[in-house]
């Protein structure tokens, strides 16, 4: 049974290096109370953390939650990652198969991204689980899936699944 009243979000944007110049405006389109997972494993530390300080307070502002990949105590809402990195708050763990997303819900995460779904440019080439592989994956999950990996807004209705999240793929934010 997927767990779908959650109060996880069910829009999110995660950070990278592809999308820093257009954060701001990606942030202000998403619509109340989305998601917004902080990554920016490209910078360096003192750069990252100033950098996470002026969106986090963007997105705040406009009532999102914010997560950030890594275990430092930055102040946000909680932390994504591998299930045995999991920092304190909300626990969003990653996964790509389903001994990873065993994993996770043996970690007690609060929400596990699941992909990749579709062909994404974050991973080229990289095989994926299509729309029957993940609903194979996530349906029987006893802790909320987003799914994530080439998502839009049109991915979104073919998937049929309530919660999803994109590093460029939310040109459009309108409710799948």
């Amino acid at each position: 049974m997927v767990r779908n009243q959650s109060p996880l979000p069910l829009l999110w944007l995660l950070s990278d290096k592809r999308n820093d110049a257009g954060l701001e405006d990606a942030l202000r389109a998403l619509p109340p109370r989305s998601g917004f997972v902080f990554r920016h494993y490209h910078l360096e530390k003192s750069a990252r953390r100033q950098r996470f300080a002026e969106l986090t307070g963007l997105a705040r502002a406009l009532g999102h939650t914010v997560i950030l990949a890594g275990h430092e105590d930055w102040g946000a809402d909680g932390h994504y990652g591998r299930p045995d990195r999991l920092g304190a708050g909300l626990r969003l763990a990653t996964a790509h198969d389903a001994a990873e997303l065993a994993e996770a819900v043996a970690a007690q995460a609060d929400g596990i991204f699941l992909s990749p779904v579709f062909a994404t440019a974050s991973h080229p080439g990289a095989d994926t689980l299509g729309v029957a592989g993940f609903h194979a994956l996530a349906r029987d999950s006893s802790v909320p899936v987003i799914a994530l990996g080439g998502m839009n807004a049109a991915r979104a209705r073919e998937l049929a699944w309530p919660r999803w999240g994109a590093i460029d793929g939310l040109g459009s934010t309108k409710r799948a």
